[in-house]
């Protein structure tokens, strides 16, 4: 793609975000937002608030250089660095921002607190609220307060909305724009025995995949379980599981615990997860907290038949036992049974993942996504 050439009366959009390591499924959606919006006539910017110590930034540096975003990196040592202010003030003048786009409680507060200093409209995206720690009940605190004043917000799943209406949020300015997928970039291009192949993996034994941050709420402990049920069971099965975070050494010792450490592939972090979605037979998303994950939509365009927990966003997305199989959240005999249906069931699982994919191009296209997003954008732009 050739780089664009704007206008100096070209609309832009600041897409702001506070991040750790490599960042998480809204990342995704960030990044890749800017080479839509350019389609519609806006030229993005994204600003992304970090620990300067933080080694994991230089991975989002690559993925934004992948999906050719204007990166802006701004350091930020904790939640009372209010030396961010003036920093983020800086790049509102410089870039002459129209929009400001928050995407969790700091960058909607400070947007609230910027606006005063730079005339521009306020949309935020509320992506969900998973990451519990000791400071969570002051930061939920601070968007129920944020929210209700900000012009627009965008929630990714229909329970996020509902909740961000609890928060006082009018109900013509709280939209529900869920997530979507590129499905030019995530498209199969290998069988699974070919991909099982490039990673070294046993052509013969079917592969269980998960792609995560290794922290408690997606659950990764009762997919542990899990595998050890369907290994008792007689199954011929490894668990291939992509991420990093606070939990590895906790799950590494767990597999250990249960007796399938060596079926288990701890493959950490990986900038670009196609090929091992590939390599997957069955996909598991066995989070107990989310909103609509993009690891759903990225497995679903890339053929790889699921297992997911019925929570939030997800029932919207999958019908249990038409594209997909639904199964309660925390409970490892369900996930463990869900898991073996599949395992068992070759036509099955070729079933599921016809129908996958008709449901990603006809209903989560991020193009499509994308023209909501802008029209927003156009509406309190008067454009």
């Amino acid at each position: 793609m050739r780089p664009r050439h704007y206008s100096a009366r070209t609309p832009v959009v600041l897409e702001t975000r506070v991040v750790k390591g490599s960042g998480g499924g809204p990342d995704k959606t960030i990044l890749n937002s800017p080479r839509f919006l350019a389609d519609a006539g806006y030229r993005t910017v994204c600003a992304y608030m970090h620990s300067p110590r933080d080694p994991g930034f230089e991975q989002l540096r690559q993925k934004a250089r992948r999906w050719q975003a204007a990166l802006v990196s701004v350091p930020d040592r904790g939640f009372w660095d209010w030396k961010v202010v003036p920093l983020m003030l800086n790049i509102c003048r410089r870039e002459r921002v129209a929009i400001w786009h928050g995407h969790d409680y700091k960058t909607n507060l400070l947007g609230l607190l910027l606006r005063r200093f730079w005339p521009m409209r306020l949309v935020t995206t509320v992506h969900g609220w998973v990451h519990h720690t000791r400071r969570t009940p002051l930061y939920y605190a601070l968007d129920r307060w944020c929210l209700p004043r900000y012009e627009r917000v965008l929630c990714v799943s229909d329970d996020l909305r509902q909740c961000s209406l609890e928060c006082g949020v009018p109900s013509d300015r709280c939209l529900l724009i869920e997530n979507a997928i590129d499905t030019e970039e995530f498209r199969r291009q290998r069988t699974a025995i070919d991909a099982k192949r490039g990673l070294g993996l046993q052509c013969h034994r079917l592969v269980i995949g998960a792609v995560g941050r290794l922290s408690p709420e997606k659950g990764f402990d009762v997919l542990l379980h899990a595998l050890a049920r369907v290994l008792g069971q007689g199954a011929d099965a490894e668990l291939l599981l992509i991420g990093e975070g606070e939990q590895r050494a906790e799950l590494e010792s767990l597999a250990d615990s249960l007796g399938c450490r060596d079926r288990v592939h701890f493959a950490g972090f990986q900038g670009d997860t196609r090929r091992f979605y590939e390599a997957m037979d069955v996909f598991v998303l066995s989070s107990l907290r989310e909103g609509l994950p993009n690891v759903v939509l990225e497995a679903m365009a890339m053929e790889v038949p699921l297992v997911a927990t019925r929570i939030a966003g997800v029932p919207r997305v999958i019908e249990d036992g038409r594209n997909g199989l639904l199964v309660e959240p925390g409970s490892a005999e369900e996930l463990a049974g869900a898991m073996m249906r599949l395992i068992q069931n070759q036509p099955l699982r070729e079933r599921l993942k016809q129908e996958e994919l008709h449901t990603v191009e006809d209903r989560f296209s991020f193009r499509d996504r994308m023209s909501k997003v802008a029209a927003v954008f156009d509406e309190l732009l008067g454009r």
